[in-house]
């Protein structure tokens, strides 16, 4: 998928991305700092009908959701993590090996602990209302 949207646009965008990725468990989302990620994800979870309040991880490295369509969500923001050794410390391998769909941002961070298919998502800036989001593997990344 490769789509350029405005934020009012980011439920259809979601909703779309679902479709196209909810065959894989592990999602890593790519962007820089401002570009949306906790709000892309927020969106998506919208769409799978998730009804506590969603957060950003920042602190709590992990936060866990119960969705009517995708049963349990564990949304992962690994910015705070140097490596490898403090992702496995924190407990993101359970949440990684739970058959779960798993939301990740700041992959980068841990890259090593992703599987082979993890679903590679990348939002970039186009101006402050607008968003380019495509899917897959950049070289170098996880396919």
């Amino acid at each position: 998928m490769d789509a350029i949207f405005t934020l009012s646009q980011l439920p259809q965008v979601a909703r779309a991305i679902w479709k196209e990725g909810k065959q894989k468990k592990i999602w890593a989302f790519h962007a820089p700092m401002g570009a949306g990620k906790t709000t892309f994800i927020h969106a998506l979870c919208e769409e799978l009908g998730v009804v506590s309040a969603i957060s950003s991880p920042t602190f709590a490295i992990i936060n866990e959701y119960k969705s009517k369509e995708a049963g349990a969500i564990y949304h992962m923001d690994w910015y705070r993590l140097k490596n490898e050794e403090e992702a496995v410390n924190a407990g993101v391998e359970d949440s990684l090996l739970s058959k779960d769909l798993c939301l990740v941002e700041w992959p980068e961070n841990a890259a090593g602990l992703l599987p082979d298919d993890t679903f590679h998502i990348h939002i970039e800036v186009l101006d402050p209302e607008t968003r380019r989001l495509f899917t897959g593997a950049l070289p170098g990344e996880n396919n």
